[in-house]
């Protein structure tokens, strides 16, 4: 069972806690295992396969990986991330990876108790985040084994269950449930508290040129006479705080809320909380959704069957794919609209091998073979590619306009707009527009990440708030953790938990 408040929920700024970690999915649980005192070493007499590298690893070899300098250590890696610190920890967990090798971790893992920096997770969800709010038969894209987090494989989790993995790949179910299974295996679950949102973060500092500034007397006047010794850093001796405030579910079903002081804010959200908008008329109407879960809670209801008029599904991702497989399976005729050429190279259908992703490779014929402008092998299904929706009507009719300016209208029972989604930063002043690449856009893990140290993950324009994961730009769990890496190395060094 994981930890619903049972007690007030106060950390007062004369005891700040040293970290807070909002968010508890992949990214999350990472940066717990390795603040929990779990520390990286390169295994005695292992050969990384990759040459330089491994000259490098030779330097220091009884020096843990978190105290090297992870800048020297990833210079000249290359692979499927811009992350430098991603690419370095994903190398020296799976060497060989990329080339289907199956060479073991080079890396060794010591709990080393001097170094357990105390730290608060919050997160909606169950350990695993977002994982949990996946229709649990769907099949993951990445590997199975890329799914795993730290000194637990996925592959030897999965045989304990005495199941295989299909094409290498498993289910959204399997990765939610690894999730929980590894935070309860590590120990981590004191440090988790489940079923909070986290509404308000602030920075409570005397610096008057902070834009998160907000000035409080009573707590500016505790920043140095606090009992417990501040993390310091090279440039300070009196760390400002970030004052973290939120509703938590207790263990009787109430909400209460929370105010947590902290000296470091690690933002690992996720950007799965809000889908994105098309912004036309009447999407806001009863039968426009935009969650994947609206088409199974259709379907569980009775709400569609196959007499159903055609549900419309926009998009042309891997969710409006899933999409299309589970009506598919549920004889559920569909329309399929999307804006780009079924051949437009930056199509993520036209990017994945066939042999890997075959029931993706078909959603993908069915969308070249069945347009609206030739009939193909396909019941209960029309693609109509660069096609933009113009608006929905309150009679279930949606207004279409081809790329020739030529407007056309169908009846539907129910739309999906599988568009992606944002992340809800709603509790960052501005929205955290003020911390990404372009502070004039709003955040966004493919065009506009938060803006850090890549050798730290620490926010350029806030020092003490980092970010990880998607919202850093790292959008794969195989990579995530290299910035759970990069910012446990940051705070071990603040921490003055680095062994001499």
């Amino acid at each position: 069972m994981y930890s619903l408040l049972n007690t007030p929920l106060e950390v007062s700024p004369s005891k700040p806690l040293p970290v807070v970690i909002i968010g508890n999915g992949p990214s999350g649980i990472c940066l717990s295992y390795l603040l929990s005192g779990n520390i990286p070493y390169i295994k005695r007499d292992s050969v990384h396969p990759h040459p330089i590298l491994q000259r490098k690893l030779e330097e220091t070899p009884a020096v843990s990986i978190v105290d090297q300098n992870l800048e020297y250590l990833s210079e000249g890696l290359e692979g499927r991330s811009h992350s430098p610190v991603a690419l370095l920890l994903d190398v020296l967990l799976r060497p060989d990876t990329d080339f289907s090798g199956t060479e073991e971790s080079v890396l060794t893992w010591w709990h080393e108790a001097k170094r357990v920096i105390p730290h608060l997770v919050l997160g909606k969800n169950l350990p695993g985040g977002a994982w949990h709010s996946i229709e649990g038969s769907m099949i993951t894209l990445s590997q199975g084994d890329w799914m795993g987090l730290p000194d637990l494989q996925f592959k030897d989790w999965m045989s304990k269950k005495r199941r295989g993995l299909r094409n290498n790949r498993a289910t959204a179910a399997d990765i939610a449930q690894y999730y929980q299974h590894y935070v309860a295996k590590k120990g981590l679950k004191k440090n988790f508290i489940c079923g909070t949102v986290v509404t308000y973060v602030k920075k409570v500092s005397p610096d008057a040129n902070s834009s998160y500034e907000q000035q409080d007397s009573d707590i500016n006047s505790s920043f140095c006479s606090s009992s417990v010794k501040p993390m310091e850093d090279d440039h300070t001796t009196c760390r400002s705080l970030f004052q973290v405030d939120g509703l938590a579910k207790t263990i009787n079903g109430s909400q209460q809320q929370f105010s947590v002081y902290a000296e470091n804010v690690i933002l690992a959200t996720g950007t799965y909380d809000s889908p994105s908008l098309l912004g036309v008329k009447g999407e806001t109407l009863s039968f426009v959704h935009h969650k994947l879960s609206a088409l199974e809670e259709a379907v569980k209801n009775k709400d569609l069957d196959m007499m159903s008029d055609p549900i419309l599904i926009v998009g042309a991702g891997l969710t409006a794919a899933d999409a299309i497989l589970f009506a598919h399976h549920c004889n559920i005729p569909v329309i399929h609209a999307f804006r780009r050429r079924v051949n437009d190279p930056g199509l993520i259908f036209n990017q994945l091998p066939k042999m890997m992703y075959p029931e993706y490779h078909k959603v993908h014929q069915m969308m070249k073979e069945q347009s609206i402008a030739c009939s193909g092998p396909y019941e209960c299904y029309v693609s109509l590619p660069e096609h933009h929706i113009l608006s929905f009507k309150e009679d279930k009719k949606c207004i279409f306009q081809d790329k020739n300016g030529h407007q056309k209208a169908y009846n539907i029972s129910m739309a999906f707009i599988l568009i992606g989604s944002n992340p809800n930063l709603t509790f960052l002043p501005s929205n955290g527009m003020d911390l990404a690449m372009d502070n004039e856009q709003p955040v966004n893990p493919k065009r506009n990440p938060i803006d850090v140290d890549p050798f730290t993950y620490e926010c350029i324009h806030e020092k003490g708030l980092y970010a990880i994961g998607p919202l850093a730009g790292d959008n794969f769990v195989r990579f995530v953790q290299g910035g759970a890496l990069a910012v446990a190395s940051s705070l071990l060094k603040k921490a003055n938990k680095n062994p001499p």
